[in-house]
């Protein structure tokens, strides 16, 4: 409308410009010309209607709505002169609107500091949501409404939980590195041309060599006695933080993490998202003070589950 509106102002002028040679016999009979044109548009249109756009309408209204009503009535127009006036007033009502309207309309913008927050947390535990992020961010003292981390998460491109927490083999390598070990055999011959079998495996994360025996005859019990002496040796390496399960031990090791995190720190919708063991902390007064605040992130079973606690 505004570029339709644009153009008419500007043939128009052009239109005045061309007026101002013509005498006033000139414009006098171009008027009568032009009022004898609209006597037989509407004997044409019989009962008809003309049909005004919106630009037409505005243009007509800023050009007449300084006329007098007295000299407005005698115009010879398509339209009454009331209509051209409710055209004016219409006119002015949407342009004061579009001045009063706020520069940025809802809610003002969420701090910087909680933006950055929340598409950290997105970006560190893909298989959280927008409610799960929520949560978290309450245990960390920022209150903040769901529908303000789910439009946080949607301007920033992030997809929703469910299509970026398949996890892809590096994902998987990288969660179990420190459990991983790969085992190989190779051989070697003697002087007296015995050919002997050696047994070893590299921790994948720390590169560490473990030589587990060596036998002529690599029997499947001699392979499983080896391995149970890794076993026996590897049980109080840290390693087996963050692992597939491999024994009773390491699953009630892994039983008493999650029982840790899930009462102290993992936020739960159903009590509001407070923890069963910790009330949720008061909220921070202002955002902005998260600038100064140093978020760690404190890993349990080897990363696999993550806390978030303000530093000391």
């Amino acid at each position: 409308m505004l570029l339709r509106l644009a153009y008419l102002g500007v043939t128009n002028a052009f239109a005045m410009l061309r007026l101002l040679p013509m005498g006033d016999r000139g414009k006098d009979a171009e008027i009568l010309a032009l009022r004898h044109q609209v006597t037989v548009l509407e004997r044409q249109l019989g009962g008809d209607r003309v049909r005004f756009t919106p630009s037409d309408r505005a243009f007509l209204a800023a050009l007449l709505h300084r006329l007098p009503l007295p000299v407005l009535r005698r115009v010879r127009l398509l339209v009454r002169p009331d209509t051209v006036l409710r055209w004016h007033r219409d006119f002015v009502r949407r342009r004061h609107a579009a001045l009063s309207r706020p520069k940025r309309p809802g809610r003002p913008r969420t701090a910087r500091s909680i933006r950055i927050l929340v598409l950290r947390l997105a970006r560190e535990n893909p298989q959280w949501g927008y409610r799960r992020l929520h949560g978290e961010l309450l245990v960390l003292g920022v209150k903040v409404a769901a529908s303000t981390v789910w439009r946080i998460l949607q301007d920033a491109g992030v997809d929703p939980a469910p299509d970026r927490s398949s996890s892809t083999w590096a994902d998987f390598l990288r969660f179990q590195a420190d459990a991983l070990l790969a085992c190989d055999f190779f051989d070697a011959v003697t002087l007296s041309g015995a050919r002997m079998y050696v047994l070893v495996v590299i921790e994948h994360s720390g590169r560490r060599i473990r030589v587990l025996g060596g036998t002529a005859h690599p029997t499947a019990s001699w392979v499983t006695q080896a391995a149970k002496n890794l076993v026996m040796d590897l049980e109080e390496h840290e390693l087996l933080d963050r692992t597939l399960i491999w024994n009773q031990r390491h699953l009630l090791h892994a039983l008493r993490e999650f029982e840790e995190f899930n009462n102290s720190h993992r936020p739960h919708q159903g009590i509001a998202n407070a923890r069963p063991l910790h009330p949720l902390p008061t909220p921070i007064d202002g955002p902005d003070k998260l600038c100064h605040r140093d978020i760690r992130r404190h890993d349990r079973l080897g990363g696999i589950l993550h806390e978030y606690r303000h530093a000391a």
